[in-house]
């Protein structure tokens, strides 16, 4: 099994261009929503961490963006607990999936949380400043604030760059990010 790891700045359309490829994606912010919504064991344990912020089931993300906002600690403690139960979620896909020949991993904090394995074909989605802004501003619930935070803690968009095996220009258009796509895969297959 080929394992595609899908990088890139917030924004820039890494969901996008891994759904375009026609293979099982794993897509780590829909897993985490899910977790917020449906898992009784991470609301527990988020809410003994953060009382103030977490005390209703299922988790309201606003509460979330309310603890991350205040204080720098709390995203940290978040991420401690989410991304244990992301890496068991990440195994079950993999397992689930072992028979297929690729599988696309859309997990925005994959290198910084070092969920890549040393086998995983790295591409970066490159995309311009002025997309990645317009693209972000039509978000449902946007908040600078928050994105400022994540962006923070993420690695720069050079160091993906760098990292990567591959990199597919997003220009948002379908029909461009297909034969980006197609041009990669007639390179690594």
């Amino acid at each position: 099994m080929i394992k595609i790891s899908i990088l890139g700045r917030i924004g820039s359309g890494k969901s996008y261009i891994a759904n375009n490829f026609g293979y099982p994606v794993f897509n780590a912010d829909h897993e985490v929503t899910k977790l917020y919504r449906k898992d009784k064991k991470v609301f527990q344990q988020l809410s003994k961490k953060l009382p103030k912020y977490i005390s209703i089931f299922p988790i309201d993300k606003k509460e979330i963006t309310k603890a991350i906002l205040s204080n720098e600690n709390n995203l940290k403690k978040i991420i401690n607990i989410v991304h244990k139960e992301i890496r068991k979620k990440l195994k079950l896909f993999l397992k689930k999936n072992k028979n297929q020949k690729i599988v696309i991993l859309d997990i925005p904090l994959l290198l910084e949380n070092k969920l890549n394995s040393k086998d995983d074909i790295l591409v970066f989605v490159d995309a311009t400043t002025s997309n990645i802004e317009k693209n972000i501003i039509k978000r449902v619930n946007f908040n600078r604030k928050l994105y400022n935070k994540f962006k923070k803690i993420q690695f720069s968009a050079l160091y993906k760059k760098n990292k990567s095996h591959f990199i597919i220009k997003n220009n948002f258009r379908k029909r461009d990010a297909k034969i980006e796509i197609k041009n990669f895969l007639s390179k690594l297959l």
